[in-house]
């Protein structure tokens, strides 16, 4: 049972017949701010909810909160936001639930601007939010006991009527190109550009990217589950808000925050998977003795270490796994996992502003490799290599990297793949990587790419 501060008990039941994630979905999909958070992994949970209570949506440093079917525009911090609203609903979790109600949506990748200060050169095209965040207050979990958990709130009306919500909420007109935003002469010469940054002394390493395009006519939960079966993930999402959705097959963790453990587990490293199993197994062995790998992941280490090391008890941070091979459908990679001890008095959105974005999609040094992506990609990332996952109100937190994830908006999907680029990359290289990243996403909505 959980126990809220202010004489708010949250209640905890237990379905007697196992529910399915598909019709768990399918039955609450045509309520506002609907999620899926799923995972492939043996053992791994899916939680469901819709109808939140509250939501808050920023753009730049305009932040709007819907709470009890009214909005209040506002200029701000989105940070402080977050933190606000999630101190409003404070709870105890002695069972350990893995997400005890809570704060379920994305940070996009531009939030950044408000840690650092950043250029703005690359094109706005996609006109997504930089944040969006459902407070919910009834979230099932299917993990074979089929449980909901149910939080009594102050807040009796819901945060928004489906009226409003049906109509393209949270979305103004798109300008994004239709194509893919590089050719490949233009990303080869990007490569080469970062290549000359880092001869020069400017940085280490800069994860570049590029985006691509697609049509599809059938709604966000049929490109979801496409996507869940050509790439099973540990962290799969499902976000719709208005005629807009997430979708995303995340292998990656970004943060898990568990009492006063912190955890973070970058990858950096990719081989396509063999078309035999021989050849599978040279790529792997190939990944695991790379010398270049090994250094773009001891370099994502260290900037992640020191990243934790800005909210953890000094000398608790640890490199728990230095070097870890992981195998997906489409690709092998190397991750890694770094843990420490949150400091006393601090939380969730203190832990995100020393962290966010990930140092895996930057590149280090984290604030000129930003700057660097800022000049080179043509347009900006939105969503993409930001994070997506929830924040319970007992202080937990558990957000995956925004990777292998499709924006969609109405029938225009995009999606992105990039690589981080070092000394001794080779452009040609690097620009396959990024087709081999984008395989399941491209298969999952009927494109080939080339």
């Amino acid at each position: 049972m959980l126990k809220a501060t202010e004489g708010r008990v949250a209640r905890v039941s237990v379905s007697a017949t196992p529910l399915n994630a598909t019709a768990e979905y399918r039955s609450i999909s045509g309520a506002p701010f609907p999620f899926l958070l799923e995972s492939a992994v043996p053992g791994g949970r899916t939680f469901v909810g819709a109808d939140p209570y509250a939501v808050l949506l920023a753009r730049g440093d305009r932040v709007s909160l819907w709470r009890e079917g009214r909005e209040r525009t506002f200029r701000g911090n989105p940070f402080d936001a977050v933190a606000q609203l999630l101190a409003e609903q404070k709870l105890e979790n002695p069972d350990g639930l893995a997400l005890p109600c809570g704060a379920v949506g994305a940070f996009g990748y531009d939030l950044g601007q408000h840690l650092e200060r950043l250029s703005h050169r690359a094109e706005d095209d996609l006109d997504f939010p930089d944040l969006v965040l459902g407070f919910y207050d009834a979230v099932a979990c299917l993990d074979g006991r089929s449980l909901r958990v149910e939080l009594p709130t102050r807040f009796p009306k819901r945060a928004i009527d489906p009226v409003t919500y049906r109509d393209a909420f949270c979305g103004g007109e798109s300008t994004a190109r239709k194509g893919r935003n590089f050719t490949r002469d233009q990303y080869l010469a990007a490569v080469a550009r970062v290549r000359e940054y880092i001869h020069a002394g400017d940085v280490y390493q800069v994860n570049l990217s590029q985006r691509f395009h697609a049509r599809a006519s059938t709604r966000p939960f049929e490109v979801y589950q496409a996507l869940r079966a050509a790439s099973p993930a540990p962290y799969a999402a499902l976000l719709e808000f208005g005629r807009r959705a997430l979708i995303s097959a995340s292998p990656e963790q970004f943060l898990e925050l568990r009492g006063r453990t912190l955890l973070t587990r970058p990858i950096k490293g990719t081989r396509r998977r063999g078309v035999t199993p021989d050849d599978d197994a040279r790529l792997a062995k190939e990944l695991r003795a790379s010398p270049k790998d090994d250094a773009e992941l001891a370099m994502i280490i260290d900037l992640e270490r020191n990243d934790l090391g800005r909210v953890c008890d000094p000398g608790s941070v640890v490199v728990s796994a230095p070097k870890v091979l992981e195998s997906h459908p489409t690709v092998h990679h190397l991750s890694a996992a770094i843990e420490g001890r949150l400091r006393q008095g601090l939380g969730a959105v203190d832990v995100l502003r020393a962290a966010f974005p990930g140092g895996s999609v930057t590149g280090a040094p984290k604030i000129r490799a930003m700057e660097i992506i800022d000049e080179l990609e043509p347009t900006r990332r939105a969503f993409y290599t930001g994070a997506i996952g929830g924040l319970g109100f007992d202080g937990s937190m558990n957000l995956s990297i925004a990777i292998r994830t499709v924006l969609a908006d109405g029938d225009d999907c995009y999606f992105q793949a990039g690589g981080g680029i070092v000394a001794d990359s080779d452009p040609a290289a690097e620009y396959d990587e990024t087709l081999a990243k984008a395989a399941a996403m491209a298969r999952a909505l009927g494109v080939t790419l080339a």
